[in-house]
């Protein structure tokens, strides 16, 4: 295999943990402005941190049933979808994973996801849409993809992004109820009101802060999941075509939502941005499928 695909996925990997640095020290700032607020930089630091296991503790073994769920999927049996399954079992085979169960999504628009906690609690689920459009190659292709976030723990990665933009949307909104309402404002100095004033400043623009690196990291896995997919499959045509019919294709997704966007092969959320299109793109939880595209033609010509 060509030393392109590996130092794709390698810099892939590399982005993914420095933003999650950006997230931790992020949540760690709220915690040290409840320290500043309550007098003690241990205990706010505490509430913070405990806020995130428990959070953390409910979304790692619920997390995938909320969003099969909030997806409108339903388990596949092998027998409803024997070439489907086989297929699945041949790529689980190569990338040295469990095969993951397999779900549907009755929906003419077609995509696809990833979700568990792990290799072995790893989910697939394709729109009823996908399987009419695609062919054998574009469809290998396809589940290489979502099992390429499978074996890369990205499934791992994308459900802790997810808890960690929510943590910090609550600690943002009880540190903010908890200067407007509390009774200890009047002893504090001067130095300590202004930190206050800019951490009320942060907490109010940490949410917007966390989902934009929340998406940076979704298309950042996008790009490490096509450049896995092509090592599993050694064959760029397939998932890059399946990529092509995916853009050409703009029937919307009836479920889809903000929450659940960043899991799906492409972004499941038509919206036209007109003049605001490059604020758009920030926003955006996958890269432009055209730029996906251009990499896998330049990974063809290299292999």
């Amino acid at each position: 295999m060509p030393k392109e695909y590996y130092e794709a996925i390698a810099e892939a990997k590399r982005n993914t943990w420095l933003l999650f640095g950006v997230f931790i020290a992020l949540l760690l700032a709220i915690g040290w402005l409840f320290g500043v607020w309550l007098g003690n930089l241990y205990f706010g630091t505490a509430i913070a941190m405990g806020i995130a296991i428990i959070w953390g503790a409910i979304s790692w073994y619920s997390g995938d049933k909320v969003i099969l769920k909030v997806s409108g999927a339903r388990r596949l049996k092998k027998e409803e979808n024997p070439y489907l399954y086989n297929l699945a079992e041949g790529l689980a085979l190569a990338a040295g994973v469990p095969t993951p169960e397999m779900y549907i999504i009755d929906d003419p628009s077609p995509n696809s996801f990833a979700t568990g906690r792990d290799p072995e609690h790893g989910k697939i689920a394709v729109t009823t849409g996908l399987l009419k459009m695609m062919d054998r190659a574009e469809l290998e292709g396809v589940i290489a993809h979502e099992m390429s976030h499978i074996k890369n723990y990205d499934i791992r990665t994308m459900m802790v992004a997810a808890v960690l933009v929510g943590i910090i949307a609550l600690l943002g909104q009880l540190f903010v109820r908890m200067v407007w309402f509390g009774g200890n404002r009047e002893r504090k100095g001067g130095g300590q009101m202004l930190i206050l004033a800019i951490g009320i400043v942060l907490i109010a623009l940490s949410p917007v802060i966390a989902q934009l690196i929340k998406m940076a990291i979704s298309r950042r896995r996008e790009f490490l999941a096509d450049a896995t997919a092509v090592e599993l499959t050694r064959n760029p045509d397939g998932i890059r075509s399946a990529l092509e019919k995916l853009a050409a294709d703009h029937t919307p997704l009836k479920r889809a939502n903000g929450a659940t966007a960043h899991l799906y092969i492409e972004d499941p959320i038509v919206n036209e941005r007109g003049m605001f299109a490059i604020v758009g793109r920030w926003f955006s939880t996958h890269p432009p499928i055209e730029e996906r595209i251009r990499r896998l033609k330049e990974m063809a010509q290299i292999g």
